[in-house]
């Protein structure tokens, strides 16, 4: 019981750096590029309001609040490895497992938080589960955890689960496939919650138009009942909840600027539309 209860100190210590740090540094780096570029990030910016200090200060503090909450209900995680129900891998890590393992665990949670989600909207949940996060109306890359403590231990639920299903399945997934995992939520979140359209013009029309972008989600921000969808378009579209505008709204804002920037600012938006590009193909599964 002693050896258990370390473990379980540990664990909450590293999984509130973990949680806060990734929070910090991908919300961080989204505030960074759109303020050093802002003849681009201005021109590309999907509502005409704007968010008030107030709205900083509440996305940042119940953001804390989550990063808490995601430590205390992933607890479960470290009960059921000591109960020899979850198998992380030790060893030499398969490169082409460990990818099929991160796309399957990123297909995965796309479906889980569309469903989860709709959950939230319905009346009987909405108020006390999901009102918080919609007070964000015009969200920063700051909202990204910002939760009521019930949507935490909901949005915390899928990784346990998941990593129970797979290792009662016999594939056991790898602790570095769960960390990319991890920080491609929270960079994919805040890119989700920017204000500012990071995807190229065209993208609507291109052959990764499912790959959802800025616009999708903000949308749901503004408007409240359509774009449930995280990373994909698949479930809105095979259950009619998308946008009926969605592609108009994104190509009013997603058109090409010419505008002279600054080649630190040049570097950090090809940089990070790179990563976009380059991981999008794996994404796919």
């Amino acid at each position: 019981m002693p050896d258990l209860l370390e473990k379980i100190i540990d664990h909450m210590f590293a999984a509130f750096t973990f949680d806060l740090g990734r929070y910090l540094i991908a919300a961080g780096l989204i505030s960074l590029i759109i303020w050093r570029a802002r003849k681009w990030s201005e021109a590309r910016r999907i509502q005409t309001r704007r968010a008030g200090f107030k709205d900083y200060k509440r996305e940042v503090l119940s953001s804390l609040r989550t990063v808490l909450v995601f430590g205390l209900t992933t607890i479960s995680t470290v009960l059921m490895v000591e109960a020899g129900w979850i198998s992380i891998p030790e060893g030499p890590i398969n490169w082409p497992i460990l990818i099929i393992q991160l796309l399957a665990m990123i297909v995965a949670h796309d479906a889980y938080f569309y469903w989860m989600h709709r959950g939230l909207h319905l009346k009987a949940m909405f108020r006390f589960s999901h009102l918080h996060h919609h007070k964000s109306r015009t969200p920063t890359p700051w909202a990204a955890y910002s939760f009521s403590s019930f949507e935490a231990m909901s949005e915390a639920a899928f990784v346990p689960a998941y990593l129970l299903m797979a290792s009662v399945l016999g594939a056991p997934t790898y602790g570095f496939a769960i960390f990319l995992f991890l920080a491609h939520m929270i960079l994919r979140n805040a890119i989700g919650h920017a204000g500012v359209e990071f995807f190229p013009a065209g993208w609507t029309r291109g052959p990764l138009n499912w790959i959802t972008t800025t616009t999708h989600h903000d949308l749901h921000h503004s408007e409240g009942n359509t774009n449930f969808g995280l990373y994909f378009t698949w479930w809105d579209r095979m259950m009619g909840t998308e946008h009926p505008h969605y592609e108009e709204r994104f190509n009013a804002v997603a058109k090409p600027i010419r505008a002279p920037v600054s080649v630190a600012a040049n570097a950090s938006i090809a940089s990070l539309s790179m990563l976009i590009i380059v991981t999008s193909p794996f994404i796919a599964g």
